[in-house]
């Protein structure tokens, strides 16, 4: 990539904003990349070099500068993304007007209206931009939010969430309520006002792995509220709308590994998707291998490709990631070889993915798996859910996808169906019930990542 403005040039823009470039405090809190556990003090210092190492944005915003601000957020993050990959990206900078004009057009095309949320966590505050079609981006400052609390909140949102112990408990519930008040409860009013309902979220690091469907407003979780994506960047985003309802699905996977536990509910997964009103081809474990795969997509040209077997995202460089396939594994760096983009899957979905949440270099991986892949958008899940639990979403979702104007607005649905399966309110407290899927562990790990549309 050809830099549009000198590493001075840059300082001297951040600094003009700012006033003075901050620096994080030493005492931030970030999660364990290796298990969702407490961290003793030298993981936290070690996590918190990392996490130095990929600053986000060094400036203190205000409604006058946002507009200025927004392409060198943009910048930021890509040459983040671009450090972590190895590879250039892209090569132009996003203007406000153009994020707007592309709202506005998928707007039109789709019925759904989006608007594109930057949170960017500084150390004594909490930036929030909003742009939505009509152009005029919206900057909202959360003081109570700096990074040591708002780092707090996350990580114990993604421990109460992502832990199956605690499955049959409440205990996420102050987490996703402290951080909906920080992240959307300033926005809600214009959101509500220019009749938002589908939130594109571009994040800084220590926030990218957050389960955000399970933020919740005291009465409902994000989810029931918005159709939701994470995107790296918006100038990283291939945001053509393509609609999928007349599209195949070439659906692959395994249910027994050598190096890995097995996943028994992968054939009849497999199977679900594939019937009416979708039609596709099957090819189970032994048949599983990338080589049939690419000889399948030299035959046709499926619009999406639906991979049920473990995927781990690992911290380190992206060789450290894989995709298991039978026979061997498709590390992360080599994905981008398969030259996906020709002809072009416009989803990709890996339905039983593992993520060593709270890294930030596994943070990178997973949101920027679409850029990796060269695929349009990808779902993928933040950590490993249960057999059936997945094979409850994903039926739903290619249900859903059949008919819903969006792939973010499928996943939705799905997701609601199931924390709406077999639970009950009381006030602002949620009661979950053995043996149903209605708590977050089950449903809110699965985002979109990449174009929402």
């Amino acid at each position: 990539m050809k830099l549009l403005v000198s590493k001075a040039s840059l300082l001297l823009a951040l600094a003009q904003l700012a006033g003075t470039i901050n620096t994080m405090p030493a005492q931030a809190i970030v999660p364990n990349p290796k298990t969702t556990g407490t961290n003793s003090p030298v993981q936290n210092q070690v996590l918190l070099a990392e996490a130095t190492n990929l600053p986000d944005i060094g400036i203190t915003l205000d409604q006058n500068k946002v507009t200025e601000a927004v392409p060198i957020i943009e910048q930021t993050w890509e040459q983040q993304y671009e450090n972590y990959l190895g590879f250039d990206l892209a090569n132009k900078s996003m203007m406000v007007g153009e994020i707007a004009d592309t709202l506005n057009k998928i707007a039109i095309q789709t019925g759904k209206k989006p608007a594109l949320l930057y949170i960017v966590p500084r150390p004594q505050q909490l930036e929030l931009v909003l742009v939505t079609p009509d152009g005029i981006p919206i900057h909202k400052r959360v003081l109570a939010a700096n990074r040591e609390a708002l780092l707090g909140q996350v990580q114990e949102l993604r421990i109460s969430v992502s832990n199956p112990a605690f499955v049959n408990t409440n205990r996420y519930l102050a987490a996703a309520q402290q951080l909906y008040k920080w992240m959307i409860a300033p926005l809600e009013a214009d959101l509500h006002a220019q009749n938002i309902d589908t939130l594109v979220f571009c994040m800084g690091a220590g926030l990218r792995t957050m389960p955000l469907a399970a933020l919740h407003d005291g009465q409902k979780f994000l989810v029931e509220k918005f159709s939701i994506s994470l995107i790296p960047a918006f100038k990283l985003t291939n945001t053509v709308y393509t609609n999928l309802k007349n599209s195949q699905v070439l659906a692959m996977g395994a249910s027994k590994f050598k190096d890995h536990s097995s996943l028994p509910a992968v054939p009849a997964e497999l199977e679900n998707i594939t019937q009416e009103p979708w039609s596709g081809q099957v090819f189970l474990n032994q048949e599983f291998t990338l080589a049939n795969l690419q000889s399948q997509r030299r035959q046709n040209s499926y619009k999406i490709i639906h991979l049920a077997t473990h995927a781990d995202f690992q911290p380190g460089s992206p060789s450290n990631s894989y995709i298991q396939f039978w026979d061997n594994k498709l590390r992360l760096d080599q994905i981008k070889q398969l030259q996906w983009y020709y002809p072009p899957v416009e989803l990709l979905v890996l339905s039983a993915c593992r993520t060593a949440i709270g890294d930030p270099e596994v943070e990178l991986g997973f949101a920027g798996l679409a850029v990796q892949a060269r695929v349009k958008s990808a779902i993928a899940s933040l950590w490993y859910v249960s057999d059936e639990g997945t094979l409850q979403l994903m039926t739903q979702f290619y249900q859903h996808l059949k008919t819903a104007p969006i792939k973010a607005e499928a996943l939705r649905q799905a997701q609601i169906a199931m924390l709406k399966s077999q639970s009950s309110s009381e006030g602002s407290q949620l009661r979950d019930l053995a043996n149903n899927f209605s708590h977050p562990y089950f449903w809110a790990a699965f985002t979109v990542v990449g174009n929402p549309w």
